[in-house]
């Protein structure tokens, strides 16, 4: 009997920590899933893009993109819902920020794959339900912030 409490004792810590890994993987949604988050160049100009991209913590650096490329990160959620990456993009003449990332917007749209394809009038996030990128935003600088700039219309 004097031999079982080690056994116990060790079986019991193994158990904690396979537990303790699922939950920093993200398997019981107490700690968030990590999210995978890639942007496109889709200015359908040719030209490529520079993109450069902070959060509060982290700069991604400055990446240059040519056209159909993609940047692309990997990060985990924080627990109190307010992780923003934000990013500068730029190519010619043109220069806009877009909040790529921002957790209350995103957590339900995207889950843990937010896919972005960049284009002039601003970033359109892939909808997981139906594989299309349908969820276009402005850009947060507010030069094409009108919806007749989203509907394709030239005018």
């Amino acid at each position: 009997m004097k031999n079982m409490f080690p056994f116990s004792r060790y079986l019991v810590s193994f158990m904690l920590l396979v537990s303790l890994v699922g939950l920093c993987d993200g398997g019981a949604g107490i700690i968030e899933k990590k999210v995978d988050l890639r942007m496109t160049n889709d200015l359908g100009t040719g030209e490529n893009i520079n993109v450069h991209c902070k959060s509060k913590d982290d700069d991604l650096g400055a990446h240059l993109l040519t056209p159909g490329q993609y940047f692309e990160f990997r990060f985990r959620p924080n627990f109190w819902g307010t992780t923003l990456y934000f990013c500068r993009f730029w190519w010619g003449n043109e220069s806009h920020w877009f909040d790529i990332y921002d957790q209350n917007r995103d957590t339900t749209r995207c889950d843990s794959k937010c896919w972005w394809m960049v284009g002039p009038v601003g970033p359109c996030l892939l909808d997981r339900n139906f594989g299309i990128y349908d969820l276009c935003q402005n850009w947060n600088d507010g030069k094409y912030n009108h919806a007749k700039y989203l509907e394709g219309s030239e005018n």
